[in-house]
């Protein structure tokens, strides 16, 4: 757990150099050597040809970003979380979320009004079933503080967020996760499918690979993405079909249209009409609808269902206290629990005693996100939590301590008591007792 914040040496000879290396950064014969690097791998290489990384404050800066990916936060979409980065440290976060292949996942990220600094998004997917480092699919960096990412596969993704050396700051960020296609059908949505991607045919000789989407005939099939028609034709089990290709190489299937209205090469945009609602091909004994299926070089066919279904959107309101985000808080209440998720239903990580010092990361819903003393995590009630700023008694040191940085005999010394000093009390944990101590400092007595 952090007690103090403490301006690293050299922090203005690296804000200079800094600087220095931000307006080299912006020749067109610098960028032309980093051609096929992320921004955040760009921005680390300038970091090293500033010699920055020979520094406590830079090296720090390169073990926040993967640091982030390995204590990345578990969320659910939508998400929404006050939080706050210390500018005076290199710091970074993550966080993890699963996505369905074709989800399009938004973040958004919010700084103070007066503060304008580059943030560096980067998204990774997390190996399956294996112990590997996680892989890079896509970054950005803006000013604008927004990434954009679809998945092409199912599984567990990493969003990291880290700004510049020096910057930071309260902050918040949006997570939301939707469809990356619009409804092929006009005036409808997913409660109009009838039939699943995966459902038997043909006696269970073959799959489903598609959705099918029930309404009247001659309702308009529309494009559900931009992009170019790559053909239309008549076939058997289609009958009149369109394939179009999307902005992102995802080939979209219609098939048993009633009719079509464009032809191969034809330029679209989203909503524009391709063809209209029947049941020609082998659809002939059903009622009318539209076969719509997304196919990718390399994946195959895959379920259209999360690339069309829009969940909710609107992530909690945060109810809590701004200003206790990036503080010391502590537990106002006994066997308070910590749970993994900012949610009553979701697992218990640990209970706590009343007044236990906890440091206050970040804000969510009816949730504060927590850094234990022992360096676990965790959500906390927000009405079960205080600002520890005022001493609940004071302890008389008979014999003289060590004041520590972290409620443990092996931490570090922070400070030094004389023999009869009284100090104030702040919180407790286990065999410690959080003080602030006569030079003004905060940290652990032990009580042994």
């Amino acid at each position: 757990m952090r007690t103090v914040a403490i301006r690293r040496p050299g922090t203005a000879a690296a804000a200079a150099a800094l600087c220095v290396c931000a307006t080299a950064c912006g020749g067109e014969g610098l960028r032309s050597l980093f051609v096929g690097y992320t921004p955040h791998e760009r921005y680390e290489h300038s970091l090293r040809e500033a010699g920055l990384d020979q520094t406590a404050l830079g090296r720090d800066w390169v073990a926040a970003a993967e640091e982030a990916l390995d204590r990345a936060v578990p969320l659910e979409a939508p998400y929404r979380e006050e939080s706050y980065l210390d500018p005076r440290e290199a710091a970074a976060s993550g966080y993890r979320i699963g996505l369905r292949r074709g989800q399009r996942l938004r973040a958004q990220f919010e700084s103070e009004p007066d503060s304008a600094y580059r943030v560096f998004f980067d998204v990774f997917v997390i190996p399956t079933g294996s112990a590997g480092t996680p892989r890079l699919l896509a970054s950005a960096d803006s000013l604008e503080r927004e990434l954009d990412f679809v998945a092409r596969r199912d599984g567990d993704y990493l969003l990291r967020i880290q700004p510049e050396l020096l910057r930071g700051g309260r902050y918040s960020i949006t997570i939301v996760v939707g469809s990356s296609l619009a409804f092929p059908v006009d005036g409808h949505d997913t409660g109009a499918i009838r039939s699943w991607f995966g459902d038997p045919r043909d006696g269970g000789s073959r799959n489903h690979d598609g959705v099918d989407i029930f309404a009247p005939r001659g309702t308009p099939v529309i494009a559900a993405a931009n992009g170019s028609v790559r053909s239309t034709r008549r076939n058997r089990l289609g009958g009149k079909v369109v394939w179009l290709t999307d902005e992102l190489g995802r080939s979209l299937y219609y098939a048993h249209l009633d009719s079509q209205v464009v032809a191969r090469g034809d330029p679209v945009r989203v909503g524009d009409t391709l063809g209209f609602v029947g049941n020609t091909g082998n659809a002939r004994t059903t009622p009318p609808h539209l076969h719509f299926g997304i196919y990718e070089r390399g994946y195959g066919p895959s379920d259209p269902y999360p690339a069309l279904y829009d969940p909710p959107s609107t992530p909690a309101v945060f109810s809590g206290d701004p200003a206790l985000i990036g503080e010391l808080g502590r537990v106002s209440r006994d066997r308070t629990r910590v749970r993994s998720l900012p949610t009553s239903r979701a697992p218990v990580v640990t209970e706590l005693s009343r007044h236990t010092p906890v440091r206050v990361t970040a804000g969510t819903g009816s949730w504060y996100r927590i850094a234990l003393p022992d360096g676990a995590s965790g959500y906390l009630a927000a009405e079960l939590t205080e600002l520890a700023d005022s001493p609940i008694r004071s302890e008389l040191v008979a014999n003289g301590a060590i004041l520590r940085t972290q409620p443990a005999l092996s931490a570090l010394a922070l400070d030094s008591l004389i023999p009869g000093a009284e100090v104030p009390v702040l919180g407790s944990y286990g065999a410690f007792l959080y003080v602030q101590a006569p030079s003004g400092r905060a940290g652990w007595l032990s009580l042994n």
